[in-house]
């Protein structure tokens, strides 16, 4: 299990930016539309509006202790709502500065019931492998060693199995292929329950990847120094990720007197320590959820 965290984002954006020039035209759209609904409002008064998404979780194991329980993904929907309404009980650890930017995304997840042929479905599937592990290329997301996507126009897809190389979970950003749309997260890190192993077990692993998966980046802009921007104006900036639980005030660039947003849910801090997007970043996710990923809820 690693003792940091460590997501595999950016390294999936990265390639697909240099591989497919589709991919980079559509960012590129998702973020003029973006930026042009933030300005005129329109984002903010998305907020207003309940979105409900449709969650298909697939589980891909080789051991049986892989094949983690209903019991374990459900407690991964639970923080979801919780994380993305703001009625985390830990929300309080935001330090009093902060406590007013403490933001409700007004977005919900629920366990799909029908499947895209129509039929009552628990909305989870479970696919035996060969693969003792996987690396963050996608594999997973296929019938030859994981299992293919739902519609992603329809599902958010949550790939759960053994990742490799100290990973906790990776996501694609809005724009990419349909065919490996969606999240992956490492079995232990996965939930509340069962397998789910501390640092990593209150479900935050999820909560971080999906806010990519709606066009997040990482709070620290992935620039190890103070020029990047993580395209919401309330995060201060801060010159890398943090790590564990730190103690506030945090002080890097020229951020102080409050310094970093460590307890921001896009930082790589542990679970405990992660409490709260801001309304930037909900103006975000719901930008992107009124347009390219608008047929998933509302």
């Amino acid at each position: 299990m690693a003792r940091r965290r460590q997501c595999a984002t950016m390294i999936r954006h990265e390639y697909l930016s240099e591989t497919q020039a589709s991919y980079r035209r559509n960012l590129e759209g998702v973020e003029r539309r973006t930026a042009r609904s933030i300005a005129s409002g329109r984002a903010a008064r998305a907020v207003s509006r309940l979105v409900k998404v449709s969650v298909v979780v697939h589980v891909i194991f080789r051991r049986e202790v892989e094949n983690i329980s209903d019991a374990q993904v459900k407690s991964q929907i639970d923080v979801l709502n919780r994380d993305f309404r703001a009625k985390n009980p830990d929300r309080s650890q935001a330090p009093a500065v902060w406590k007013s930017l403490v933001a409700d995304a007004n977005i919900e997840f629920a366990l799909a019931t029908r499947d895209p042929n129509g039929k009552a479905t628990d909305g989870i599937t479970r696919t035996k492998t060969t693969r003792t592990s996987f690396l963050p290329d996608d594999s997973m997301k296929t019938a030859a060693g994981g299992h293919a996507p739902w519609p992603a126009r329809r599902y958010l897809n949550i790939w759960v199995c053994n990742l490799g190389q100290n990973l906790l979970g990776y996501a694609q950003f809005p724009g990419g292929p349909a065919k490996t749309d969606g999240v992956v997260i490492l079995g232990s890190a996965f939930g509340t329950k069962g397998t789910a192993a501390a640092p990593f077990n209150l479900g935050r692993t999820a909560t971080h990847e999906v806010g990519h998966w709606l066009n997040l980046r990482h709070i620290w802009a992935d620039t190890l120094g103070c020029g990047g921007s993580d395209f919401v104006s309330d995060t201060p900036n801060q010159a890398g990720p943090n790590t564990g639980k730190p103690a506030f005030p945090h002080l890097s660039c020229t951020n102080g007197p409050n310094g970093d947003m460590f307890m921001n849910y896009m930082d790589y801090v542990d679970d405990v320590a992660m409490v709260m997007f801001t309304p930037g970043q909900v103006a975000r996710m719901n930008a992107c959820l009124a347009d390219i990923r608008g047929g998933l809820g509302r």
